[in-house]
């Protein structure tokens, strides 16, 4: 039994003339608004807000971003906006400078604890806590 299978799901029907739905409620909230902004504002005042928000309207309406709908990147944006972010810098150093920062580690270790029993795998340990930050920090 063969089945007819839908093509083109990605396109909306136009319902409200040459506008689908979404397109309609976009462009008739973003009027609203700017006929609001001018009613309260004025043009004078209120011409800064009207360009952006029939701007955005028109983008949310038509602009489609690598084949998406433009309210997907919007809201991406807005996410990265109000995340928690971490930055991490860390200084490259030449072999000199953690070389020296090693023997100054060790030096100092030495002061602490007076003689300490240094091997070559705590010495390892040593560089590899002086090149990792620490994050819990």
């Amino acid at each position: 039994m063969q089945f007819r299978v839908p093509q083109f799901l990605d396109i909306e029907d136009k319902i409200f003339g040459p506008f689908s739905f979404r397109q309609f409620v976009y462009l008739a909230g973003g009027a609203g608004l700017c006929y609001l902004f001018f009613k309260l504002f004025g043009l004078l005042i209120g011409g800064i807000p009207i360009l952006i928000v029939g701007g955005l309207s028109v983008a949310l309406a038509f602009y489609r971003p690598n084949g998406k709908p433009f309210i997907n990147m919007l809201e991406a944006g807005i996410k990265y906006a109000f995340q928690h972010k971490l930055y991490i810098w860390q200084q490259r150093r030449g072999e000199e400078a953690k070389q020296k920062a090693i023997k100054e580690a060790v030096s100092e270790i030495t002061a602490q604890r007076g003689e300490p029993k240094l091997t070559s795998s705590k010495l390892k340990d040593l560089a590899w806590s002086l090149d990792v930050l620490d994050t819990k920090k």
